[in-house]
């Protein structure tokens, strides 16, 4: 799974003209859900999100997490994400998991982060989305779980 994620003051996402999902200060998260991806990278990559340590503490170091300050989480889904881009100018999506299966990965990855204790609004699995996000910092971090999990 690929993870971009993104320290906001506040984010929402829109589809066909409605508000789905909208956070105040927390994390914006752009989620791709490869072929390969298994349970195991979702519980990885919902525990590295819910205490990355990327917002300032009283000394202006970045050494708290989303659930350390009481933020909130905006994740979107985003094939995307998976795109090949070794070969020509147009990416190939080969390597992105069927939409069933991405879905059921996606929706497993928000319910572990509310289990964390973590406020967690989300985008519509597979729609065409407007994703509004007023960045801080900005810090943009990306996290891949086909660097931690033996395959």
């Amino acid at each position: 799974m690929k993870a971009v994620i993104q320290r906001c003051k506040n984010a929402s996402v829109i589809v066909s003209g409605k508000t789905v999902g909208e956070i105040e200060q927390g994390i914006v998260v752009l989620l791709g859900v490869f072929n390969y991806d298994s349970n195991e990278d979702v519980e990885i990559l919902s525990k590295k999100t819910a205490t990355l340590r990327i917002f300032s503490d009283a000394q202006d170091k970045m050494n708290l997490s989303v659930k350390d300050i009481g933020g909130s989480v905006l994740v979107v889904s985003n094939f995307t994400l998976c795109a090949d881009t070794k070969k020509g100018t147009r990416p190939s999506y080969s390597g992105a998991k069927a939409p069933g299966e991405a879905e059921k990965m996606y929706e497993y990855y928000c319910e572990l982060l509310r289990a964390e204790g973590l406020k967690v609004e989300q985008g519509v699995f597979g729609a065409d989305m407007q994703v509004n996000i007023c960045g801080d910092g900005p810090v943009t971090i990306t996290l891949d779980t086909n660097i931690w999990v033996k395959r």
